[in-house]
């Protein structure tokens, strides 16, 4: 990968830095963690135009830019708050998965962690799949008889 343009790295950090603060995030504490995936998005704005995720594997670079899901603040983001790469992060450095589906990866590896700004983010949370909860038995329970 060729080394981004510095145009492209201040554009990037500008779009980090206020998309952790609307979202209610940080960047990684770890900043070779930061600065790698920061690069990685600059060199995707010169090559392709877009800020395309870094951390996946693409057949087709092209065709996936033009899909948007894996633009950064990619859909995960903007639906469950959970960044793949460790960018958008809590404090400690952990990446929220409070909100992932039952057998989503991120909860796999790093099991339940909490959001402490729900107030904040998740601006396509209406895409989000719906978590399947138990029938309310108390409403059952006192429903009288026929």
């Amino acid at each position: 990968m060729a080394e981004p343009t510095e145009e492209s790295l201040e554009k990037i950090r500008k779009f980090i830095t206020g998309f952790a603060e609307k979202s209610g995030t940080t960047m990684h504490p770890n900043t070779a963690v930061t600065d790698a995936v920061v690069k990685g998005l600059a060199s995707h704005i010169d090559e392709l135009g877009k800020p395309l995720c870094p951390c996946n594997f693409y057949k087709d670079k092209e065709a996936e830019a033009k899909l948007r899901r894996w633009i950064c603040a990619c859909d995960e983001m903007q639906i469950y708050k959970y960044c793949h790469c460790l960018l958008f992060v809590r404090e400690d450095g952990m990446p929220i998965t409070e909100y992932l589906p039952e057998g989503h990866e991120g909860r796999e590896v790093y099991g339940l962690i909490t959001d402490p700004t729900p107030d904040k983010g998740r601006a396509l949370k209406h895409k989000a799949v719906p978590v399947l909860t138990a029938p309310d038995e108390s409403a059952t329970a006192s429903a009288p008889s026929t």
